[in-house]
């Protein structure tokens, strides 16, 4: 769980897990209302993203509500694109997923990743 602050104050939080040995995924981001607005929620994926990727990730999947349209336009405009259903999650309407580490062609498998 990543929690970020705002003038000493918890504003955010976004938690990580593991869902295979190249897969994360992003978890309960959340944004304070009285701190929305000022980029905390771009901060947060990008701190979720670099910690995600340290830990060996080479991708993150994320599900959310089809009311969260807010959360679906930032998702979709940092790079996630929408994939099928994974996981049981009864509250999800949307599916996504980002690369985030890419391997360079005919270099798959062998243990070198260029990041």
């Amino acid at each position: 769980m990543l929690v970020a602050c705002r003038r000493g104050e918890p504003a955010g939080c976004v938690g990580l897990r593991r869902l295979d040995t190249c897969t994360m995924e992003l978890t309960r981001m959340f944004v304070r209302p009285d701190a929305r607005g000022e980029g905390g929620a771009v901060v947060l994926l990008d701190v979720a993203e670099d910690t995600a990727r340290r830990l060996g990730a080479h991708r993150i999947r994320l599900n959310t509500r089809e009311d969260l349209v807010e959360a679906r336009r930032l998702y979709a405009a940092r790079g996630y694109a929408e994939i099928a259903a994974y996981g049981d999650d009864p509250l999800a309407d949307h599916w996504f997923e980002k690369r985030i580490r890419i391997d360079p062609p005919g270099l798959t498998n062998t243990g070198i990743v260029l990041v």
